[in-house]
């Protein structure tokens, strides 16, 4: 273990690299007067910009998470089924009380 931490690796060793600054962007007035702005200035924080922003491809994120709902929900249906059919079976075996 002492020899993983001279080594500088393990769990204390540095993984990533520091990124460069970023250049700052000009103001953009229309930004500026956008809803989740107004927001962020309403809640009082330093800038009026609140980091992340819209999906640039909607549609097709949509499709996948409809992809995804789909996959869920039939697993949540088969779950509740082989609970009924594995009681059906249960009780099958075993015979009547």
């Amino acid at each position: 273990m002492a020899e993983a931490r001279k080594a500088g690796t393990g769990h204390h060793a540095r993984v990533t690299t520091p990124t460069p600054a970023s250049p700052s962007l000009p103001p953009d007035p229309v930004a500026y007067d956008a809803v989740r702005n107004e927001h962020a200035r309403k809640r009082g924080l330093a800038q009026p910009y609140i980091s992340g922003g819209d999906d640039p491809e909607l549609p097709a994120t949509l499709a996948r998470e409809r992809r995804y709902t789909r996959i869920l929900v039939g697993m949540a249906v088969t779950i509740v089924a082989l609970g009924f059919v594995l009681g059906i079976i249960a009780a099958l075996i075993t015979g009547p009380a």
